[in-house]
């Protein structure tokens, strides 16, 4: 039969607005007819230029994630893009989706993902749309696409046409379209190898150096076999969990305490290997553990500021760093000894993207075990996991040495994030409200009287676009801060996300837990919040 252009009538789904990072939902929505295509063609119909121009499509292989490939190349091909490089079996972790579009000068790309959300036939989806830049697309664009959906009545498909082989790497055509099937690790695993001094790491493994890697069953685990136990020599055994399954292995693919528990156990216990790190459902985030001993993420992103200069890829390269709102100011107090800019952006990694293509920032990160640099325009899980080899291999000393002397340098920033997940969302924005409406300039909360009350707002100072209402600020003489969020990423009711920090200079004082050290804040963000009375309880469901 004759492959042709298919235009099939529809109509807008509510709802179809993309968050910080894309459009999530669950896996029963996505699967509703038209639903992924009314959302796909509203991409298409919000780009201009793209004819004969080349995309890339891939995934964290979560379930759906096969179909929705299948259907959006063949939107594409009906689309007139000229060209489709698709990651094997349909993968592509986000950081090297981002890889592949600027290694192949693309147009953009499609990402199918719910990060660190629960997969399987139950759990959730995702998809959003990346710019040729490599980033997640600005607000101006995501914009469009959520107007888009709200008018759509039709899209635009392939009739007759068959499914392509995902399954096996090279090329083949689809109604006049050329799908290349790509090794979803090589041109990533290639970037690495000019960031990083790679033979010291090897040699840290040939001395004796134990790791364990948690790939948490997600789409790292590929990248993980292939450059730590494939390139860097690592043992055997390092990657753990390393198979990437449709349903995570049942597992909440969080890079965190809670979720990924086992993990923190081993880093724990008597038997504890020299380094431990996890990535996420996606590949973008990290968490990094020595030894006894956790890295907070805000504490990692103020560590890799401050050695970069021990990473080849970074030597000399340094021209600021940047991070979200809610994450500590411990990488500012390296950045004003080092004469460096520092940019605090809102939640959500586009507002990286135009300080990075500016030149303005190298490094850059979130408190949400999120780190990453200019290499591409999204946090990078696995880069932050051998950034941090590269500096253990280059200092020659252990996790917790090398924070207890950054802390030694640059003084201790306790911080902590208390999260409340699957809270009523009309409760939760009740709650924000209040918290905005509250005089609270001024007042003494705790023995702390406060010195700024607002609701961050930010001004991009390159490209002058201004985003609103970006979480509730409330910062304290003595320099103490709480920030109080409802987080964009959850697809069932509500996550509430308390924030809490402090400064300590002494270094007699570094070593002590930051439960301990913040309880005083916990207990008057308790207070204000009255969590207990609003939902039920006080007791936070994840901390970090």
């Amino acid at each position: 039969m004759t492959v042709t252009v298919l235009e099939v009538p529809t109509t807008p789904f509510a709802g179809q607005k993309p968050g910080t990072s894309g459009l999530r939902k669950k896996v029963g929505v996505f699967r509703q007819p038209h639903y992924l295509e009314n959302f796909v063609q509203a991409v298409f119909d919000s780009l201009d230029g793209f004819q004969g121009q080349t995309l890339v499509v891939g995934g964290d292989g979560r379930f759906h994630n096969r179909e929705a490939v299948q259907t959006i190349l063949k939107m594409a091909a009906a689309n007139g893009f000229g060209r489709v490089l698709v990651g094997r079996d349909g993968l592509l972790s986000t950081p090297a989706a981002s890889c592949v579009i600027r290694a192949h000068k693309a147009f953009g790309g499609i990402i199918l993902s719910a990060s660190h959300n629960p997969g399987g036939p139950e759990g959730d989806f995702g998809i959003k749309y990346n710019i040729g830049a490599g980033g997640p697309a600005p607000e101006k664009i995501t914009d469009a696409i959520f107007a888009a959906t709200a008018s759509l009545s039709r899209y635009r498909t392939l009739e007759n046409a068959p499914e392509v082989d995902l399954g096996r790497i090279g090329e083949t055509d689809l109604g006049g379209m050329r799908v290349v099937v790509i090794d979803p690790v090589a041109d990533y695993a290639a970037l690495m190898e000019t960031l990083f001094d790679m033979e010291a790491i090897r040699r840290l493994f040939r001395d004796g150096f134990t790791m364990c890697f948690d790939a948490m069953h997600a789409v790292t685990g590929p990248y993980a076999h292939a450059i730590l136990e494939g390139r860097l020599g690592a043992p055997a055994g390092t990657v753990i969990n390393g198979t990437p399954l449709e349903d995570f292995g049942g597992g909440h693919p969080d890079p965190n305490l809670t979720y990924a528990k086992d993990l923190a156990d081993l880093m724990m216990g008597d038997r504890a290997p020299d380094f431990g790190a996890a990535s996420d459902g996606d590949g973008d985030r990290n968490m990094i553990l020595g030894r006894g001993v956790f890295v907070n993420p805000s504490d990692s992103l103020a560590v890799l500021a401050a050695n970069a200069e021990l990473i080849p890829g970074y030597r000399g390269r340094m021209t600021g760093v940047a991070r979200s709102m809610p994450t500590s100011r411990a990488v500012d107090r390296v950045a004003a000894k080092r004469g460096w800019e520092c940019h605090e952006t809102p939640t959500g990694w586009k507002f990286f993207g135009t300080l990075l293509d500016a030149g303005r920032a190298t490094l850059c990160g979130e408190e949400s075990f999120g780190t990453g640099s200019d290499h591409v325009r999204e946090k990078d899980g696995l880069w932050a996991v051998l950034a941090w080899l590269n500096i253990i291999a280059a200092r020659a000393q252990t996790v917790r040495q090398i924070l207890a002397d950054h802390w030694g340098n640059y003084g201790r920033t306790f911080y902590s994030r208390h999260d409340h997940e699957g809270l009523d969302a009309a409760k939760a924005e009740a709650l924000m409200a209040d918290l905005r409406a509250a005089p609270l300039l001024g007042q003494t909360l705790g023995g702390r009287k406060v010195a700024l009350h607002d609701d961050f707002a930010y001004t991009d100072p390159i490209d002058g676009s201004t985003s609103q209402g970006q979480g509730i600020r409330i910062e304290f003489e003595d320099g103490a801060r709480i920030v109080v969020r409802l987080s964009g990423t959850g697809t069932e009711g509500a996550t509430l996300r308390l924030y809490l920090e402090r400064f300590e200079p002494d270094p007699a004082a570094h070593d002590q837990d930051a439960q301990v050290a913040l309880a005083d804040l916990i207990a008057t963000i308790r207070d204000l919040t009255r969590l207990k009375d609003r939902f039920g309880s006080e007791d936070p469901t994840v901390i970090t």
